[in-house]
């Protein structure tokens, strides 16, 4: 397992390494993958992430987390189980995050931490587009942030 984090913000995330590792650990347990993962988390601005919605989603807005999962159309059975599977890359913004966790009463820590595993649990496939979709995403995420 292998999480690769970048802040592209000028707050001390640091913290968030240690959080991070042990909620990707447990993401695996919970979802019964091996430990071969790769994933790259990067802390953004508003412009940025209102920028990377605009380019690659086409919504011309900001939004809190953005997922690019790298084995979209790809069987993961077929792949060398010998070798690190790169999942994809995480981008969260901060900014965002903080207004999110005053919106639901949540800490930012809390906010932070939900932001990641609802971007991992993508990275693996799970989407919330079809009500029974989220019913399993979002039980999934209460299941692995311990809520």
């Amino acid at each position: 397992m292998e999480l690769y984090i970048s802040n592209e913000i000028n707050i001390d995330l640091s913290e968030f390494e240690k959080i991070y590792q042990d909620l990707f650990s447990k993401t695996l347990k919970t979802l019964n993958k091996g430990d071969r993962y790769i994933v790259s988390v990067t802390f953004v601005n508003k412009d940025l992430i209102h920028e990377i919605n605009l380019t690659y989603r086409n919504v011309d807005k900001e939004t809190d987390v953005i997922s690019f999962a790298f084995l979209d159309d790809v069987n993961e059975t077929k792949i060398n189980s010998n070798y690190p599977i790169d999942l994809g890359e995480i981008y969260i913004c901060y900014d965002v995050a903080k207004e999110n966790a005053t919106k639901y009463g949540n800490s930012i820590n809390r906010e932070l931490s939900f932001l990641f595993v609802h971007g991992l649990l993508h990275l693996f496939g799970y989407d919330h587009q079809k009500e029974e979709d989220e019913k399993i995403m979002f039980g999934l995420q209460d299941k692995i942030l311990g809520d």
